[in-house]
């Protein structure tokens, strides 16, 4: 077991000018046990980089998400994980047993059979984003006018939103994860009118039931009208960024390897080879625990970090190289465990009809700037880019 305390690196936040996932993380896995680093506000955490590591790690009953015992990471307010009383229902800052509750009752929502069934009207979804791409002219914003209006409409579909409320429900949610462009006011302001929305939302299921994710929830009784809310607006929020981070980075790394665009793998590829959400995962030891050979004491926090396990050169063959043909299925990026991410079916397949469609329709689409001068997100949640510029 390491005895001698290690000295502490800085903290690994996305810097401009410094791809991802970082170089420093292959440094970091060469390193015995863990490594050491020290949070923006100076409190000590531990830093996961192997991909061996990080599911074992998610995987430890010794392990907490729940950011209400001593010790847990606090990364910044974009990055943190709100607390039971903040809002009500935010399940994944929960362990067993209180966490299963709420995963058994969504799980049904999101089976392989439950997505498959919404293919046509995801389908449809694109295809309208597509169409009004291509009637206002020659160029567009993919990350505006595509990447992040779909997951959007197809989640307010998916919650019973009436169609006539989806451009209010769309430009919220925009406002609510554009961490650049939108200042701490509008994004409060835009989570105000999120959580209005959808708690008339659940008073209206409750009284008018139909066929959508809320009338189900309500129908099976586990789950508190009050934490509803709460489990609304985490699905929006998780289903919305990932989602449309992975569109637009996706577009970029086929139309610079235009060799596998029209292959079905580069879905899963694209989702290992990005990780964007590298620092969401995070945890503090809740006993005395040993990782890869390295004490961690109770209370301290813990950062597995998904790309550096996703790169990790002795779980994936020349894992800086996007390579399709490669079996990537065991990656994390959507976690692991029993907080394994829900929506994950849900996300393939939006992502597979997005690139499918795009390209179909719009064969000579290419870039507008160099690759290099695309605007990569540094502060916000997860990984992405600000915007997309495109032409045909």
């Amino acid at each position: 077991m390491t005895q001698a305390e290690p000295q502490a690196v800085d903290f690994p936040l996305r810097k401009p000018g410094v791809p991802f996932p970082p170089p420093g993380y292959a440094g970091f896995r060469e390193q015995q046990g863990l490594v050491l680093s020290r949070l923006p506000n100076g409190d000590r955490v531990w830093l996961v980089t192997r991909h061996e590591d990080v599911r074992a790690v998610l995987t430890d009953p010794r392990i907490s998400s729940n950011p209400e015992h001593p010790g847990f990471p606090n990364v910044g307010e974009s990055l943190g994980v709100p607390k039971q009383d903040q809002i009500p229902g935010w399940f994944v800052g929960l362990d067993s047993p209180e966490h299963d509750r709420f995963r058994k009752a969504l799980i049904p929502e999101f089976t392989v059979r439950r997505v498959r069934a919404m293919r046509p009207a995801i389908e449809r979804t694109v295809d309208e984003r597509l169409d009004a791409m291509l009637a206002a002219g020659d160029h567009a914003d993919l990350v505006a006018d595509f990447a992040l209006p779909i997951p959007s409409l197809v989640i307010s579909a998916l919650l019973g939103v009436p169609p006539a409320d989806r451009d209010f429900f769309e430009s919220r949610t925009r406002t609510l994860v554009a961490i650049r462009s939108s200042t701490d006011q509008q994004r409060g302001a835009a989570a105000k009118d999120l959580l209005r929305y959808i708690n008339r939302l659940v008073a209206i299921k409750q009284k008018w039931p139909a066929d959508d994710l809320v009338s189900r929830l309500l129908a099976t009784g586990t789950i508190a009208p009050h934490e509803l809310s709460g489990v609304l607006m985490l699905l929006l929020i998780a289903g919305h960024e990932t989602t449309a981070n992975n569109i637009a980075l996706g577009v970029v790394t086929l139309l610079t390897n235009p060799e596998w665009i029209g292959d079905d793998r580069a879905v899963e590829e694209t989702l290992r080879f990005h990780s964007v959400a590298d620092l969401v995962s995070l945890r503090v030891a809740v006993e005395d625990v040993e990782i890869s050979g390295q004490l961690v004491r109770a209370g301290e926090g813990i950062v597995p970090l998904v790309a550096a396990a996703n790169h990790d050169e002795a779980s994936f063959e020349c894992p800086h190289s996007f390579d399709p043909s490669r079996s990537a299925r065991h990656h994390v990026a959507f976690g692991y465990g029993v907080h394994q991410c829900l929506g994950q079916n849900l996300v393939r397949v939006e992502m597979e009809i997005a690139y499918r469609k795009l390209f179909e329709r719009i064969p000579t689409l290419e870039l507008a700037v160099p690759a290099e001068g695309l605007s990569f997100k540094h502060d916000g949640v997860v990984h992405g880019l600000h915007a997309l510029p495109v032409r045909w």
